[in-house]
């Protein structure tokens, strides 16, 4: 359920309780943030030992405020916590924010403490930020509980870091991005990520939400909170490498997931997932600019060969494409420009921009009202006219004018249109530049940025995100063996080749009398038969089959076989299908080649589960060997929509059994006229 979490951001009143005239500690900063908005709210400082503390009488003790206090902010040495929280609820508080550290960081029993503090607030019906956070920010509500101070903007930061705040306050401020909200997330003893971003998704002064996390506590409440907020969630998380996963648990008692993990969930939840603080600015610079692509075709437009081969090179790597344009558009864009200039894509003035600036802003419209245009990127120099002034000779200034009169008709096409338009110039800074960056387009001076930028603006092709719901949880798997579980699937209407479990000569033979071969035999109980040599394939008849398994036997002295009817492997394509159960995301689903050479090509990808049939087929087309499944050097296009079936019913079933750890089905074998499984097992949590 979402939390009411009004107290915690637009309190009736505030009281600082640790607020300290020594600059060293970081009760003295918070009372003087507190202090900036003394018109809004009471504000109330709070000292054992009295006096007065930055001008302001200070009270011994919440009590001796004699009124309600709404919102605490508790920053005392660690034994003293839990009292002031106690007292902090005697006298009404409904949100406090924990700044005192020494809790769940500090290993077992810091976490008990930290647990039997959270029950007690949840009682008293308050909500709790922390413990060891560096406290929270509203520009909206001019709630100041934070060391810092905060441009106003839009952007809501949830971070397990403060310098990570400051820094992304630097580098927004240059794209005209403030802070709608800061909030140090601390231990999220009570008030946790999900809760955070569920209410910054009904504030009406946040228009984007960035997260920096070391521990998600539950993921996938996380994702599924993101996919639904309706606006921008911007993602920086740590831990997805050795030194990373160290250093998280040292400082927040963080829990890591897998960069794998991570990165299917903020798919699925329609998150940008980014790997520094100046991608994650990048991308909220982009996404603020509120223009989305429907479609990854991109334009690139440049006055400058170098430019426009970088930035196509760039615009590809971030996974958009730079299509040759048609004729129509060709045509039309020879009409606007002179001889020399480029029409194919990348589209290249060829040096018209100085004989006339405003070819810029009439080859824009041009490329921004072509349909097979989704976005554009325009990179070099425009800009440069501007920023040298009159600097150019006789005719600097006219060119300077001309092309500042260019970026207002840029924008002009630009809004009469919802494709995006990013800029990349050597000018950032300059006249030109800012007035379109006034406007909302993005402008960057570094190439991949722009280019990165432009990427985030584009729609999900696979469909708007989402995380599909857990199914009700089924009886308890009774038997995990293979039989067992191929019986689960089975149930679940997976299809798999006739089979019978043996366990001596003579239920090999009358196993053999059931169906025709060719036959399979596989020794059970192996977690990897084929590496242990525990399957023999194509085994002709009774005879073959009866060799292999004394064969098989003498050497591996299983305790059961599993005697197949052999499948048609021509024609046919193997795919593996897992599920494991991750502690944060829960069943986590992964497709991809498979067979024995699952491990060596490693060409997988990754789901939250269960994993509905059409997105499962859009990871089966994102694979790299995707092309095998429409059929190649003559072989015939297999069935992707059955797999796609088949993987939804594999992935259901494995999230509707939470004690079963890892369940795989490989390899599934798809063919042009349906769908089977080869082989599956499962490990019990």
């Amino acid at each position: 359920m979402e939390r009411d979490l009004t107290p915690l951001f637009d309190p009736k009143s505030v009281a600082v309780v640790g607020a300290s005239d020594d600059p060293a500690k970081y009760g003295h900063a918070v009372a003087a943030q507190a202090l900036r908005a003394p018109g809004r709210r009471p504000v109330h400082l709070v000292n054992r030992r009295g006096g007065t503390v930055l001008g302001r009488r200070a009270a011994t003790s919440l009590t001796e405020i004699g009124e309600p206090v709404e919102l605490v902010v508790v920053s005392v040495p660690g034994a003293g916590f839990e009292a002031a929280v106690e007292e902090a609820l005697a006298c009404g508080a409904r949100a406090i924010v924990g700044i005192t550290a020494g809790f769940a960081e500090t290993g077992t029993a810091g976490l008990a403490r930290q647990q039997a503090l959270a029950a007690r607030v949840r009682e008293a019906g308050a909500v709790l930020v922390g413990p060891n956070c560096l406290g929270i920010a509203d520009n909206t509500t001019e709630l100041y509980l934070a060391s810092d101070t905060f441009t106003p903007g839009g952007v809501a930061l949830l971070s397990q870091s403060g310098n990570l705040a400051l820094e992304l306050q630097l580098r927004m401020q240059r794209h005209g991005l403030g802070f709608s909200r800061f909030v140090s997330l601390g231990n999220q003893a009570d008030v946790t990520l999900v809760d955070l971003v569920q209410d910054c998704a009904r504030h009406e002064g946040t228009a984007a939400i960035a997260v920096y996390a070391e521990d998600f506590g539950d993921g996938r409440a996380f994702a599924q909170a993101a996919a639904v907020a309706g606006k921008p969630v911007v993602l920086l998380t740590a831990g997805r490498g050795t030194a990373s996963a160290r250093s998280a648990q040292s400082h927040t008692g963080a829990l890591t997931t897998s960069s794998d993990v991570v990165a299917a969930a903020c798919r699925d939840a329609g998150v940008e997932l980014v790997a520094t603080p100046r991608e994650m600015t990048v991308v909220l610079a982009a996404r603020s600019s509120g223009s989305r692509a429907c479609g990854r075709r991109t334009a690139v437009f440049t006055d400058g060969g170098g430019h426009g081969v970088i930035a196509a090179d760039a615009a590809e790597a971030a996974g958009l494409e730079v299509p040759e344009l048609g004729a129509t558009t060709q045509d039309r864009l020879r009409a606007l420009l002179w001889e020399q200039s480029a029409v194919g894509n990348p589209v290249d003035l060829a040096g018209m921009g100085e004989q006339n600036p405003r070819s810029y802003a009439e080859t824009m419209g041009g490329l921004l009202a072509a349909d097979e245009v989704d976005a554009v990127l325009m990179t070099g120099y425009f800009g440069g006219y501007a920023a040298a002034g009159g600097g150019l000779g006789g005719g600097g200034a006219t060119l300077a004018e001309g092309e500042e009169q260019a970026a207002y008709e840029v924008v002009a096409h630009w809004r009469a249109t919802p494709k995006p338009l990013v800029v990349q110039s050597m000018y950032p800074q300059s006249p030109s530049c800012r007035a379109l960056a006034a406007a909302g387009i993005p402008v960057f001076s570094a190439t991949e940025d722009a280019a990165r930028a432009l990427a985030a603006t584009v729609t999900v092709a696979s469909g708007p995100p989402g995380v599909a719901p857990l199914p009700p949880a089924a009886a308890p798997l009774g038997d995990a063996g293979y039989h067992g579980v191929r019986g689960l699937l089975t149930a679940a209407g997976v299809p798999f080749p006739q089979a019978r479990e043996v366990s001596s000569e003579a239920e090999l033979l009358a196993a053999a009398d059931e169906f025709p071969g060719p036959y399979v035999l596989k020794a059970l109980h192996l977690l990897h038969k084929s590496d242990a040599g525990g399957v023999a394939l194509r085994l002709a008849d009774r005879q073959a089959l009866l060799a292999a398994y004394r064969q098989m036997h003498a050497r591996l002295g299983a305790p059961a076989y599993s005697v197949e009817a052999m499948a048609d492997l021509d024609d046919g394509i193997e795919l593996i299908v897992g599920v494991n159960r991750d502690p944060r995301f829960g069943p986590v689903a992964m497709v991809g080649l498979g067979g024995v050479l699952t491990e060596a090509l490693h060409d997988v990808a990754f789901a939250l589960a269960p994993l509905p049939a059409g997105r499962a087929a859009a990871l089966l087309r994102g694979l790299r060997s995707a092309a095998l499944f429409a059929g190649v050097r003559g072989k015939p296009a297999v069935d992707l929509a059955a797999a796609a079936d088949v993987i939804e019913r594999i992935t259901t079933v494995a999230a509707a059994h939470p004690e079963i750890a890892e369940l795989e089905v490989n390899p599934l074998l798809v063919r042009p006229d349906g769908v089977l499984a080869l082989d599956s097992r499962a490990v019990l949590a």
